[in-house]
């Protein structure tokens, strides 16, 4: 793997959440949160953690912070919508939980329209368990 990207997980690409199997084999860097405040909330008809690019509004938010390289980032991209209105990635700035210095890494973040509805306040971590994965969503 020659092209290695610090990526920022928050929500379902965590270990031990439903779509953690695309980053299979990539090595965890360790657990970590946003040096600014997000507003993550759980939202839209599949209960999905969304976290908005509006720095300073909302909470430090924690995650676990991996390496990927580019097979990664295209699978992620897709499971992520990236190319549909209101989905995008950038990078932020993560600090290590173990006083390392601060890494400046991708994150996924929606547009507050794909917000609908709210399920909760701004969080700080992901731990909810009603997220409904695309393979068991309703076909339409």
């Amino acid at each position: 793997m020659s092209f290695r990207e610090p990526l920022f997980v928050f929500g379902t690409l965590k270990s031990g959440f439903p779509l953690h199997g695309h980053l299979d084999g990539y090595p965890l860097v360790g657990v970590c949160q946003t040096v600014s405040a997000y507003p993550m909330v759980i939202a839209g008809p599949w209960f999905a953690p969304m976290m908005f690019n509006e720095p300073s509004v909302g909470r430090r938010v924690s995650g676990e912070l991996y390496l990927v390289d580019e097979l990664a980032l295209a699978r992620i991209d897709r499971a992520e919508s990236i190319g549909k209105p209101g989905n995008f990635s950038q990078r932020i700035k993560i600090e290590p939980s173990a006083g390392a210095p601060n890494v400046l890494a991708l994150v996924y973040m929606k547009a507050r329209f794909l917000a609908v509805p709210i399920h909760s306040g701004y969080l700080s971590i992901y731990e909810d368990n009603r997220f409904i994965p695309p393979n068991e969503r309703p076909k339409s």
